[in-house]
């Protein structure tokens, strides 16, 4: 592909916002394209939902548990992925000197999801020589870990790509279906491998394999669906109407607009940084108890298996429904105020895990009511903070800040994970409950930094409960002779 040089920039300064404005509008894409380019997206989250639900998850936890993997290596499997993210802003270092988001997408991902072949060579030859199955254990590890290196570099690009696809106004209406429909499609997908997996006549491990072959077939459609979408080029300019708009709304609040500068050092965006802030701290609370709540149904309320995954189903019920309200209510208020209020709401759940025990009230009413709560909660946090993130960033070459973002979330949620593992061994701590207690005050203190967070569009906090209340305050009139003159 042709490398076009990106038009010359000048910087243009009214009051105290500052606007630096491509002299030449860059080509732009059609609204036939970004329909047909939408429409294809969707299709790839369906498929890629597919090949994650196999290669991740509870279908790949059960694989290694058949092959005898200890807790250790288990424990392995959910750390691998939060920890290269810290290779995201090396990704996005080569993706932004490419010519193109589409191909060094297909690169990446696609040798990412071809090597998972590797892996059903590997079962299908330890199966017929009859050799030590734990050494599938090291493969597949190993596995994990080539792979999400590669999903790591790539990431920052196709979230790059995404936002310069997906117009502003109708990013939370358009992530809240899609988020839906890949949703719908694991929903669907886990039991029905889960069982074809389960009901393998020769074993449930040659089972896995077959199921795996086809959720890389799954994975290399979704790539293909992507050569439907309008392609991008890293090193022009593409979505200058939407600065423009942001810097004059930078200038009427005569505001400096961060998230405006095109030329701006992540380290002087005062408002990214705010915005990491909150994403760290938010990501080490939350992952400070999230990841125990099934180990606390197991272990301590000594619930079955069965009654565990009928829960998680609930809370992906409830993420699917309301994920396209959430979207819709984004795009009207927009992320931040979502982040906020909803965030309080799913700060407070870990609380309510300390009246659940194993009784049938419990069982029946209490625990099916968090998790829907739960997953209703959470698919607004999902949303608005991928959302969010395209707001905050810079309309030019937004790659190293979502890289960035990634590799704090990463850091964090694997220090989180570690330390309540920590706490929770803890006699002072009081275990498990005591985690969760003490996570709620966590996350409540996470959500400080985001007050102090500007979004472009979004409402003020303040503005929308007062608009939710049912009678609004009337200030009583006051006689004229009683109006003093205060003017100087």
């Amino acid at each position: 592909m042709e490398t076009i040089s990106p038009p010359t920039i000048e910087i243009r300064e009214h009051h105290h916002a500052i606007a630096v404005l491509p002299s030449e509008l860059p080509p732009k894409i059609s609204l036939q394209e970004i329909r047909t380019s939408l429409r294809a997206s969707t299709l790839d989250g369906i498929f890629a939902a597919i090949f994650s639900s196999i290669t991740s998850g509870v279908l790949l936890t059960n694989f290694l548990l058949q092959l005898g993997a200890s807790s250790v290596e288990i424990g392995m499997l959910s750390s691998i992925p939060m920890v290269v993210n810290l290779l995201q802003p090396l990704g996005a270092y080569f993706a932004d000197r490419t010519t193109s988001r589409h191909n060094y997408c297909l690169c990446i991902f696609g040798v990412s999801r071809l090597l998972w072949l590797i892996l059903v060579v590997g079962i299908g030859w330890v199966c017929w020589s009859g050799a030590n199955l734990h050494q599938l254990v090291s493969w597949t590890l190993g596995m994990v870990l080539v792979t999400h290196i590669l999903n790591a570099l790539g990431g920052s690009s196709w979230v790059s790509w995404m936002a310069a696809l997906v117009p502003h106004r109708l990013r939370g209406r358009y992530f809240g279906f899609r988020n839906s429909a890949s949703s719908l499609t694991t929903l669907l997908s886990v039991p029905i491998f889960g069982f074809a997996v389960s009901a393998w006549p020769h074993s449930s491990i040659q089972g896995y394999g077959v199921v795996l072959f086809l959720g890389i077939v799954a994975g290399l459609i979704s790539l293909g669906c992507q050569f439907f979408m309008a392609d991008v080029n890293p090193l022009q300019p593409r979505d200058a109407a939407s600065y423009r708009a942001k810097a004059k709304t930078a200038e009427t609040l005569n505001v400096v607009d961060e998230s405006s500068r095109l030329q701006v050092s992540i380290f002087q965006d005062a408002n990214f940084l705010k915005f990491l802030l909150y994403f760290g701290l938010w990501t080490f609370a939350v992952n400070l108890s999230a990841p125990f709540f099934n180990l606390y149904l197991l272990d301590n309320l000594h619930l079955n298996l069965s009654w565990v995954t009928t829960y998680t189903s609930l809370t992906a019920g409830a993420n699917l429904v309301m994920l396209v309200l959430w979207g819709k209510m984004a795009d009207r208020i927009g992320n931040r105020p979502l982040l906020i209020l909803v965030g309080i709401l799913a700060a407070i759940t870990p609380i309510f895990w300390l009246g659940a025990g194993s009784d049938s009230l419990s069982r029946w009413i209490w625990l099916p009511l968090i998790h829907i709560f739960s997953g209703g909660t959470w698919a607004a946090i999902d949303l608005c903070s991928n959302n969010i993130q395209m707001e905050v960033a810079p309309v030019e070459h937004p790659s190293k800040y979502f890289a960035i973002a990634a590799a704090i979330s990463g850091v964090c949620g694997a220090f989180g994970t570690t330390t309540g593992g920590f706490l929770a061994q803890l006699s002072i701590i009081g275990g498990l409950p005591g985690l969760f207690a003490l996570s709620v005050l966590v996350r409540l203190m996470a959500l400080l930094p985001l007050v102090f967070v500007r979004e472009p569009r979004s409402q003020s906090v303040l503005k929308i409960l007062r608009n939710l209340l049912p009678f609004q305050p009337q200030l009583a009139p006051v006689p004229v002779g009683e109006i003093g003159d205060h003017s100087e």
